[in-house]
């Protein structure tokens, strides 16, 4: 079946039967965004990836697709837990490797340091890798709470001087990692994490924006009818001159 397209704002809302379809048809047109970029042979195309559950059917969609050339993908990722090494099971660092990096030969991977000796200055690292080009895609998803990256309603500034900084995370953010089945218990779940901001995630030439399942159903509302404001984070996305959501059947009840 096809999927239900609409535009709020400047965003494209595709919603499908399931969250495998979802992923399926995400990937298929990231696909072909990093292809035609691929087409200048000098090109090397630079994304930023979520690291989140709701991100694995795209993932393995976009890692199996063979026209694409990793080798000339420069890849970044939107935040990290502070006080956890890359390699740790439960670090956004270690999701990625497992769920992408390590399946493809990908050229380059920028991994924030969760244990930086100085947080601050991990910040202003990252940042400067970002600077350094242009972002050509966000692949990201969105936050019970309407987040984007780490940027809870609490902490979301849209016109945020920085490109990385620390956030304490609200409540629900930390909660949702316990109903993803990233953390056992809420008392251990970090409570503070490195993050891209707003503006970072916003100067993405492409944002493609995966948000599958009933939990995310009212962030998903929100996202789409609410005014654009830092209370609804997601909301900014319906600014952005090329934002995709890609939404499925349970995600997207409160739309009907």
């Amino acid at each position: 079946m096809e999927a239900k397209k609409q535009v709020v704002g400047k965003l494209h809302v595709y919603t499908f039967q399931s969250r495998e379809e979802l992923g399926k048809q995400a990937a298929a047109l990231a696909a072909a965004k990093i292809i035609s970029l691929q087409q200048d042979p000098t090109r090397i195309v630079r994304i930023i990836f979520a690291s989140a559950p709701s991100q694995t059917e795209f993932l393995i969609g976009l890692s199996n697709d063979i026209e694409i050339d990793w080798q000339r993908i420069e890849a970044f990722h939107m935040d990290e837990y502070i006080g956890l090494a890359t390699d740790h099971i439960q670090s956004f660092g270690h999701f990625l490797k497992k769920s992408i990096f390590e399946k493809v030969s990908i050229g380059h991977v920028h991994f924030i340091n969760g244990l930086a000796d100085n947080p601050k200055e991990e910040c202003r690292r990252y940042a400067d890798l970002l600077r350094a080009n242009k972002i050509d895609l966000v692949c990201m998803g969105i936050g019970e709470n309407a987040h984007i990256a780490f940027n809870d309603p609490h902490v979301a500034d849209f016109d945020d001087p920085y490109l990385v900084k620390i956030v304490d995370l609200d409540l629900k953010s930390r909660q949702q990692q316990v109903n993803d089945g990233c953390f056992p218990a809420l008392e251990v779940v970090p409570t503070h994490a490195i993050t891209l901001t707003v503006p970072a995630l916003m100067e993405g030439g492409s944002l493609f924006c995966m948000v599958p399942g009933a939990t995310k159903a009212e962030a998903v509302y929100a996202t789409v009818h609410s005014a654009i404001e830092t209370d609804v984070p997601s909301s900014i996305l319906r600014t952005h001159n090329d934002a995709k959501m890609f939404i499925d059947q349970q995600s997207g009840e409160k739309l009907t």
